[in-house]
């Protein structure tokens, strides 16, 4: 799956989720923007929120909140620039079926936010741009990614597109998630439907995102902040700060390049020591020509000469062609 320029069977994808912790300040996001880019994300996340098509109107509080921190169309334009400029994808999250079709145009890709991964019109919505989704799965258990997925797709072979592409994240929406309950052995399930996997963190810390990226996630995304104490909305306080973000992706370019590829082999810093630390087949006494070793004749020792111990079936009942001395090394051209 390739997201922009990020092939995602060559690295992770990091994405620092900004989401609203810019408060509504322009300025502010242009600065989260280059500082996430600064400490080595590859993409910045916002969220597309028209407050009036996401809440009812009794929400007040909510609703006032939601208002004091939208962006317009101009403004997620101006983001998505500087973000180029930094050198970083621009990615939003559409909460509303009318966003999506100005946003394909800033956007190389979409995000589903948990809360809507069942919300079908939207993912139709999505789907119809052709671009690659990434779908957040929290609240939802196996067979509710699966209609999510199935949806997506269905909707890309209806319109006869070509399939560019589904990343199912793990997700527990809870902010923060206790360490127990991020139960992230659940990636691995994800990856049996066939689709790209990834992880949407929101404990705190470094630690469950790098062990996401050991368990085969190939996009992380963690909320990001320039203060984890900038205000009381919620989300900067489970956020990575630029410090802190900045471990997590040299933790996560250390862990995938730990983790490696998938084929088990001898790896060229040990290949060196292979004779050294593993047996060789010995006499353990001196053997006359015409000798038919027994077991009490062979000793196991290293460094490897001669006969490997799974060889040894070549040398059992056969005789020597010539005298071999304790110590030397068994190998066919001492045996007829």
């Amino acid at each position: 799956m390739q997201i922009g320029s990020v092939d995602l069977e060559r690295e992770v994808l990091v994405i620092a989720e900004i989401g609203n912790n810019h408060e509504g300040s322009y300025s502010r996001a242009e600065e989260m923007i280059e500082r996430a880019a600064q400490a080595g994300a590859q993409a910045v996340k916002f969220q597309t929120i028209v407050p009036e098509k996401l809440v009812t109107a009794d929400q007040t509080v909510r609703m006032e909140t939601l208002k004091r921190f939208q962006f317009s169309q101009a403004q997620f334009a101006g983001l998505a620039r500087t973000a180029a400029k930094a050198g970083v994808m621009f990615l939003s999250t559409p909460f509303d079926i009318d966003s999506v079709s100005w946003l394909s145009e800033l956007v190389p890709a979409f995000k589903i936010a948990s809360g809507d991964n069942d919300f079908t019109p939207l993912l139709r919505a999505v789907a119809a741009t052709g671009k690659p989704i990434i779908l957040s799965t929290g609240l939802a258990g196996l067979e509710e990614a699966a209609f999510s997925k199935d949806t997506i797709t269905g909707e890309w072979e209806r319109l006869n597109l070509p399939n560019p592409g589904l990343a199912l994240l793990h997700c527990v929406v809870s902010y923060p998630t206790p360490p127990a309950e991020a139960n992230l052995a659940a990636i691995l399930q994800l990856a049996g439907l066939g689709c790209t996997v990834g992880y949407s963190d929101h404990t705190l810390g470094v630690d469950a995102a790098i062990t996401a990226v050991a368990l085969g996630a190939r996009i992380i995304e963690k909320h990001f902040t320039l203060d984890k104490n900038f205000s009381e909305f919620r989300d900067h306080q489970l956020s990575a700060d630029p410090a802190e973000f900045a471990k997590l992706v040299r933790c996560i370019r250390l862990t995938e390049e730990m983790v490696g590829g998938d084929e088990k082999r001898v790896m060229p810093a040990e290949a060196a020591a292979q004779g050294a630390v593993q047996r060789g087949v010995y006499a353990a006494r001196d053997l006359p020509a015409g000798t038919v070793p027994e077991l009490a004749d062979i000793a196991y020792l290293r460094p490897r000469n001669g006969f490997t111990p799974a060889d040894m079936d070549r040398c059992w009942g056969r005789p020597l062609t010539r005298a071999v001395s304790a110590g030397e090394p068994l190998s066919d051209a001492q045996f007829s």
